[in-house]
C-alpha cells in the first residue's frame, strides 16, 4: 500500500511539474510580454506586474494564499493539500520560465499559442484531480453557498472582470479581446484533451459491488446514482445497472473510483450535450 501511495504521489508531482511548466511558458513567454491578461489569478498577476513590476510568480502565490486558507476551512484537507502542492510547483515554474526568451510579435499568434499551451498545461494538472488554485477555488467556494450555480458561469464572470480590468490598465480594449482569445482557446483545448467538447457524461456501470461504488461516488463527488434493473443475455441473471450523470471534471474521478472498487466492472460513458435537474442546470430557468 505504501508503495502504491508513493507511486501515486510521484505521478501527481510529475504531472504537476510538466503541466505547470507548460502553463508557465504560456504566461511568461506569450501572454505577459504582449500585455495579454488571460483571466483568473494569472491574469491579475500579469496586470499587477505591468503596473508595479513585481514578479508574476510571487504575485500568483500571494493571491492564492487567502483562497487556500478558505479551501482548508471549507473544502477539506485532502483537496487543499493537493492544491497547495500544485500551487507551489506553479510558483517555481513561473519563476524559472521568467528567464526564457519571449515572443513579442503578432498578437493573434501570441494569444493562440498562449491559449493552446495554457490549455495543455491545465489539462495535465486536472488529469490528476488537482487545480492551480485561483478561479477554480473561487468557484468551488461560491458553490458551497449556491450549489446549483453553474461552474462555467462563475468562471466566465471572474474572467470577464479580469478582462475588463485589463482594458482599463492597458488603456486598450484590444488587449482584452486578445485575452478572450486565450481563454476561449485554452478552454477548448482542455475540453478536447480531457472530456471531448460536451457538457457532461452519463455513466452506465455494471458491477457486483454496485453499492460500494455508488456510496463512494455520493461521498466523494456528491453525485447520486440510479439503479436500473438489467438482465444478462447470456446468463439470464438479473443484475442492477448503475446510471450516474456527472460534470466533465468529475468523469475521470468516477473511472478512478470504479477501478479502485472493482477492476472487473463494465463501464459505458455516454456523451450528454445538456444535463438539466438538481445539481446541474435549473429546469426552472429553461
Amino acid at each position: 500500500m505504501k508503495g502504491t501511495k508513493y507511486g501515486t504521489l510521484l505521478t501527481d508531482l510529475l504531472f504537476d511539474i510538466v503541466g505547470c511548466a507548460i502553463f508557465s511558458v504560456a504566461i511568461q513567454c506569450f501572454s505577459a510580454p504582449n500585455n495579454i491578461a488571460p483571466g483568473g489569478v494569472s491574469g491579475i498577476s500579469i496586470l499587477i506586474n505591468y503596473v508595479f513590476g513585481l514578479p508574476i510568480s510571487v504575485l500568483s502565490l500571494v493571491l492564492n494564499i487567502p483562497l487556500l486558507i478558505l479551501a482548508w476551512l471549507f473544502l477539506g484537507r485532502k483537496f487543499t493539500l493537493k492544491t497547495i502542492k500544485t500551487v507551489l510547483v506553479m510558483t517555481v515554474t513561473l519563476e524559472l520560465c521568467a528567464y526564457l526568451p519571449t515572443y513579442e510579435g503578432n498578437l493573434i499568434l501570441a494569444a493562440l499559442y498562449g491559449g493552446v499551451l495554457e490549455g495543455i498545461g491545465l489539462a495535465l494538472v486536472f488529469t490528476r484531480s488537482t487545480t492551480t488554485g485561483g478561479s477554480d477555488l473561487v468557484s468551488r467556494l461560491i458553490q458551497l453557498k449556491y450549489p446549483h450555480f453553474s461552474v462555467g458561469r462563475l468562471l466566465l464572470m471572474i474572467d470577464g472582470v479580469v478582462l475588463v480590468a485589463s482594458a482599463i490598465v492597458y488603456q486598450n480594449i484590444e488587449n482584452a479581446l486578445y485575452g478572450l482569445i486565450v481563454i476561449f482557446t485554452s478552454t477548448r483545448v482542455i475540453d478536447s484533451i480531457l472530456y471531448g467538447l460536451d457538457a457532461g457524461k452519463v455513466m452506465l456501470i455494471i458491477s457486483e459491488r454496485y453499492t460500494e461504488i455508488a456510496g463512494r461516488i455520493g461521498e466523494e463527488l456528491e453525485r447520486g446514482c440510479t439503479f436500473l434493473e438489467g438482465r444478462g443475455s447470456y446468463t439470464q441473471k438479473s443484475r442492477p445497472v448503475m446510471l450516474c450523470a456527472v460534470r466533465k471534471a468529475q468523469f475521470v474521478e468516477v473511472k478512478k473510483i470504479v477501478r479502485a472498487v472493482d477492476p472487473g466492472a463494465f463501464m459505458l460513458a455516454l456523451e450528454a450535450n445538456e444535463i438539466i435537474g438538481e445539481g446541474f442546470k435549473d429546469i426552472a430557468r429553461e
